[in-house]
């Protein structure tokens, strides 16, 4: 058994990496640091753990864990990590995009590896810091990157998705409280939106400079899941882009080629990624949906814990989906 540090327990990333590592066969959660909560019992925060857990928030971390997750909002981790010293041998998982870019990717030393498992997973394998994707680009990145590898994103890439209102926190905000989001949808950040660099880096890694990526996100009147549509160009059948896809992905552990179409509930409350192909005329559609708080956060977290530490790449994420 591993002994597991949570730092910002009490949102929902938090949330769910308890909810995991309570019930992983390989690991023992040490602490859950809450600045807001220290004494009050995990359960203050997670009602639903009542019974599993008589786990507390604590404002003291143990340096000697084997691994830390910084769940904690953008541009917090390095703060915490200048404030708080771990061992050498403490491995660490930042999900915020304090170190997702390759410009921004070390710190005092500690070297980030971008953690897609199914663009690098012997690099993680190896690595004792890792930097999880954002939920949006985990979903897109996965979209694409087989184009990528066969050299054929040249033309211009539109691309549309839609995620749930806990993609944007815990805390309540005028687009998230339940009167505004139910029965709603809305744009934000048009073509702007921060996990284009880490989508952008990834690809050029493939295939160096690629077409424009218009990129369009959406807020949902739902609470979890992304529902991503990415469309560009493309000369070949659609059984030759289901090859090239199940090929690219034939020993990723999480993500599926579905030979019909896909719907978000098929992958809610799992760390799975479903993807779909379809051609119109000379134009390829890409569908991907991921769970934005599992593979888009989490559960890939984990993924990328058990790629470190040698175990087995699903332990503690064979998920069932809520399709009903």
């Amino acid at each position: 058994m591993i002994k597991a540090g949570i730092i910002g327990g009490s949102g929902y990333t938090g949330g769910e990496l308890i909810r995991i590592l309570l019930n992983h066969e390989k690991v023992e959660i040490d602490f859950v640091f809450s600045t807001t909560r220290a004494g009050k019992k995990v359960t203050t925060a997670h009602p639903d753990l009542i019974g599993s857990t008589d786990l507390q928030f604590t404002g003291v971390v143990n340096q000697n864990v084997e691994v830390v997750f910084l769940c904690l909002g953008h541009g917090n981790s390095t703060k915490f990590l200048n404030e708080y010293q771990f061992s050498e041998n403490t491995k660490i998982i930042d999900l915020s995009n304090d170190f997702r870019l390759e410009a921004d990717a070390e710190l005092d030393g500690r070297q980030f590896i971008y953690g897609l498992p199914e663009l690098k997973k012997e690099e993680i394998q190896q690595a004792k810091y890792i930097a999880n994707p954002g939920c949006f680009a985990t979903a897109i990145q996965l979209a694409l990157l087989p184009l990528a590898k066969h050299n054929l994103l040249h033309a211009q890439i539109h691309i549309n998705a839609v995620t749930g209102s806990t993609g944007a926190g815990v805390s309540p905000s005028a687009t998230t409280h339940f009167s505004w989001r139910n029965n709603n949808v809305s744009w934000y950040k048009p073509f702007t939106h921060q996990h284009l660099g880490e989508i952008k880096e990834s690809l050029q890694s493939l295939q160096g400079d690629t077409g424009e990526l218009f990129f369009l996100p959406n807020r949902g009147n739902f609470t979890r899941g992304i529902f991503a549509t990415a469309y560009t160009p493309f000369d070949g059948s659609v059984d030759e882009a289901f090859a090239m896809f199940k090929t690219f992905y034939k020993d990723a552990a999480f993500t599926q080629i579905s030979n019909e179409p896909i719907h978000l509930k098929q992958v809610v409350n799992t760390n799975q990624c479903h993807i779909h192909l379809h051609k119109h005329n000379n134009t390829l559609l890409i569908t991907s949906a991921i769970d934005n708080l599992l593979k888009g956060a989490s559960g890939q977290a984990v993924q990328n814990m058990n790629l470190m530490f040698g175990f087995d790449e699903k332990t503690g994420l064979n998920l069932k989906a809520g399709v009903f």
